[in-house]
């Protein structure tokens, strides 16, 4: 009786470690929310404007792309949709691929309760299709395998849309643009959630009164 009793108060403290770990480690864990669209839906501002308030943003990789070529001189040569120009697509569609997993896996990194990415894994599919062009199973597994948390998507909005030397797309295409992101997040099973056409302050509070929707 005395070693059944010393087993079970083990098997209990054991069990009790292992799901207090799993609360911790859940309660630490910060949320993944992306905030996607097609270019000209105010996107960006809105991951700025979530940015200003505080919370931790991990930024469109092709902005980044622009930021760098700016400081080197090389902007002209990178556009909103650098697909149409690159000589490798598949290698800078894995570039993106790689470089927005990267950001997922920063993530893990965060102790804040929620992080907002500009644009996620699936994006990259998504105009891949909209280009016609084939991407095999890594890009697949991939999205299956790191997921996100939440799906924000801004719709294409007429009165706010501007064409110029960087973005080339037109309203026409980023509607299309705007089905293919829809399309590609619902099959990998998320259920994203429209951003309706607002003030930028109307948008971020949409954003932060649906978390967790």
């Amino acid at each position: 009786m005395f070693y059944a009793k010393i087993a079970f108060a083990l098997l209990f403290f054991y069990y009790f470690d292992f799901f207090t770990l799993q609360t911790i480690s859940k309660i630490l864990t910060t949320k993944r929310i992306v905030i996607t669209g097609a270019p000209g839906t105010g996107k960006t501002v809105v991951v700025k404007a979530l940015e200003e308030q505080g919370y931790v943003c991990f930024h469109e990789v092709i902005r980044t792309m622009t930021a760098e070529a700016k400081e080197t001189g090389t902007t002209k040569e990178i556009k909103s949709n650098p697909l149409v120009f690159v000589d490798d697509p598949m290698a800078f569609n894995t570039f993106l691929l790689e470089e927005r997993l990267k950001h997922h896996q920063k993530a893990k990194t965060i102790t804040e309760p929620v992080s907002f990415f500009d644009r996620g894994t699936p994006d990259v599919l998504a105009y891949m299709n909209f280009f016609n062009q084939e991407y095999g199973q890594t890009f697949i597994d991939t999205c299956k395998n790191y997921r996100y948390d939440q799906v924000f998507i801004l719709p294409p909005w007429k009165e706010i849309y501007v064409r110029d030397n960087e973005r080339l797309e037109t309203f026409t295409q980023a509607q299309e643009l705007h089905k293919h992101l829809f399309d590609t997040y619902e099959e990998f099973n998320y259920n994203p959630l429209v951003v309706p056409p607002a003030s930028i302050t109307d948008r971020v509070n949409f954003v932060l009164e649906n978390l967790g929707n």
